[in-house]
């Protein structure tokens, strides 16, 4: 499939020099060793857990990057242009980029359909790659295979779980992109990732919450009997295996799952959390079904998503990007996360922090009605 082929007309002759490099078969490493500089990286995002893990590997790797997002916060001391804008601006989004090339664009903030849609016919002239992030949320429940295989599975088809279901549509459409030729697109479905900033740790996503409520003595809720097999996934190693895939031909037209490969059980999260604080937690167990059924908007995560086991076979990333290993362990992660939150505030969340409380009392209210059956 030659790519070029239809970018040619767009360019000046210098930048399809670049763009057909890349194509027609030179690697990133070769890239550098003759002499045209730097590769220029796009991430749209670029402050989130993920993306300024992303941002940080790239640069590591001594890249040239951009980031877009709407400025809120300012990271990286100079080291990246930032790009200000509104990516729901349609006009606005793509003047940013008018007469803007980019050898690879990272996609971390395409939520739906239309947000693919937007980022390929903005850039559809403008690179060489766009890696799009997708989520192990996509897959269709129950999985055909454990460890699951990306090429075994299907895509959900339920929009009773929204965010499950426009990730999933959104693949759909970038798989018609991939079978058309446009250009070549790369797809990552991460799994639950945790890294600094992180606000999505816990049942209840508590986060600091968890750490409090163990030093308080104060119960913790877990769903099931918290034995669902799972592999907690670190940033900095997720944003690993996004830079193996920048510019790399063998991942044009596939998508990844990138995750760590230890196994744990959910309710080894708040025991790992209890060791490093060094007060063994204590852990209440109620169904998803009633947690789901008791805040729809917080546990559907949980119900639809959580419950399945989370163990993932690594083999496809690790055959076309051999040099990707995840080497961050839940210990060594939730430690550098909790020195985090104890540096920033020691955050509770009062709401969430009262509706654990709640649902403490429903696990006892339970245990005295099994007394009474009894």
């Amino acid at each position: 499939m030659n790519y070029a082929k239809s970018i040619y007309f767009e360019f000046t002759p210098r930048k399809y020099c670049v763009v057909s490099i890349l194509l027609l078969g030179y690697t990133k490493e070769e890239y550098k060793l003759k002499g045209w500089g730097k590769m220029k990286v796009l991430v749209l995002g670029g402050t989130g857990v993920i993306s300024r893990a992303i941002v940080v590997e790239l640069l590591n790797k001594n890249y040239e990057v951009t980031i877009f997002n709407r400025g809120n916060n300012t990271l990286f001391d100079g080291q990246v242009e930032q790009i200000i804008g509104d990516r729901n601006n349609k006009e606005q989004f793509e003047s940013a980029f008018k007469n803007r090339f980019f050898d690879v664009v990272i996609d971390m903030i395409s939520f739906h359909e239309q947000d693919a849609i937007m980022t390929v016919d903005t850039f559809k002239n403008q690179t060489s790659q766009i890696i799009f992030t997708s989520s192990v949320a996509a897959y269709k429940r129950p999985y055909n295979t454990l460890p699951i295989i990306e090429e075994k599975e299907s895509l959900c088809d339920d929009p009773s779980f929204l965010y499950a279901y426009k990730k999933a549509e959104m693949e759909r459409y970038l798989h018609t992109v991939i079978e058309e030729g446009i250009l070549p697109i790369t797809i990552v479905r991460p799994s639950l990732t945790y890294g600094i900033g992180a606000a999505n740790i816990g049942v209840l996503r508590q986060n600091y919450g968890i750490v409090d409520r163990i030093k308080k003595g104060k119960p913790l809720i877990m769903f099931g009997d918290g034995t669902n097999p799972w592999s907690f996934t670190f940033a900095p190693d997720l944003a690993k295996g996004y830079v193996a895939l920048v510019g790399n031909k063998k991942a044009y037209g596939e998508a990844y799952h990138i995750t760590n490969e230890d196994r744990q059980m959910w309710k080894d999260l708040y025991l790992e959390i209890g060791k490093i604080v060094g007060i063994e937690p204590i852990i209440n167990y109620l169904p998803s079904e009633i947690l789901y059924k008791g805040n729809p908007d917080l546990f559907t995560h949980i119900h639809l998503e959580k419950c399945y086991p989370g163990i993932f076979d690594n083999s496809k990333i690790k055959r076309d990007a051999p040099e990707y290993e995840a080497t961050i362990g839940l210990n060594e992660g939730l430690k550098e996360i909790i020195n985090w939150f104890e540096a920033s505030g020691k955050y509770v969340d009062p709401e969430k922090d009262a509706l654990e409380d709640k649902l403490v009392e429903v696990y006892r209210q339970l245990e005295r009605n099994i007394q009474i059956i009894n």
